[in-house]
C-alpha cells in the first residue's frame, strides 16, 4: 500500500478533479492518494468523483490552509 501526495492548489474546478482522474489510473487497490486544494467546491467535487467511481473518501479536513482529502484506492 502506497500514499501519493497530489498538490492542486490554485487550481479551479474542473482542474483537481481532473488531476485526481489522471493519477487514478496509476494506483493500485489499497493505495491512499492525498490531495490539496483550495477550490471552492473542492470537497463537494471530490466526494461526487468518489462516489461516481466507487472510491473511498476517508477525510477532507480543512486546517485553515488548502483542504486535505484523503482518498482510498
Amino acid at each position: 500500500m502506497a500514499t501519493e501526495v497530489l498538490d492542486c492548489t490554485g487550481m479551479r474546478c474542473p482542474q483537481p478533479v481532473l488531476k485526481v482522474a489522471t493519477k487514478s489510473a496509476s494506483m493500485k487497490s489499497g493505495d491512499l492518494l492525498e490531495v490539496l486544494g483550495d477550490c471552492p467546491t473542492f470537497e463537494r467535487d471530490l466526494r461526487a468523483w468518489c462516489q461516481r467511481t466507487n472510491k473511498t473518501l476517508l477525510s477532507v479536513v480543512d486546517e485553515g490552509g488548502p483542504h486535505r482529502a484523503q482518498i482510498q484506492f
